[in-house]
């Protein structure tokens, strides 16, 4: 395994410049090729290390979520599709931005769910991507640097992160609950 490792360590190094490039690329065609946000944001952390990772990541990710707005826009029945995604998943309930924000450093939540209910929050194209790239700055930066680690742990403690973030995103619900009841009455 070390050999492989020290083998791509040094096909990185040799690819200098190209290998940020191709990596931002992977991010792009990360949907198409159905790999996982936190595969990739792995990959770039044991390739690049965690600064240049995160880094790289977050502009992956930020380029996507500009890529997926133009493509929902150009494509209307890509957008029925995702938001049909939407309907089985999360049904009627609404969602606030604090909440998409947690649910995004969670791998198991669609990427293009969470961008559609932005496009949907935010109406603009400017609110849109300025809250995609808040969103997006967690789940580089934690994939990139504990990623090995969460997917190399025990799976209890998996279960507990889970957990956590299971609850933390019940109380954002409840915080958003309130307000919209408050802004009501």
């Amino acid at each position: 395994m070390e050999n492989v490792n020290n083998s791509m360590q040094s096909l990185i190094e040799s690819a200098g410049w190209l290998a940020p490039v191709l990596f931002i690329l992977i991010h792009l065609l990360r949907p198409f090729l159905f790999l996982p946000v936190i595969v990739v944001c792995i990959a770039g952390g044991v390739f690049f290390g965690f600064v240049e990772g995160a880094i790289l990541s977050f502009i992956g990710l930020s380029l996507m979520s500009l890529v997926f707005y133009r493509i929902v826009n150009v494509f209307p029945k890509f957008r029925q599709g995702i938001g049909r995604l939407k309907e089985k998943v999360f049904h009627d309930r609404t969602v606030s931005v604090s909440q998409v924000m947690v649910l995004r450093i969670m791998p198991f939540i669609h990427f293009h769910l969470l961008s559609l209910y932005l496009m949907e929050m935010t109406k603009t194209f400017k609110g849109y991507m300025y809250y995609s790239l808040l969103g997006v700055i967690m789940p580089a930066v934690l994939y990139t640097a504990f990623g090995e680690a969460i997917s190399k742990s025990p799976w209890y403690l998996s279960i507990i992160f889970s957990i956590i973030l299971i609850l933390l995103y019940a109380l954002l619900g409840k915080i958003h609950n309130q307000r919209m009841e408050s802004k009501k009455g």
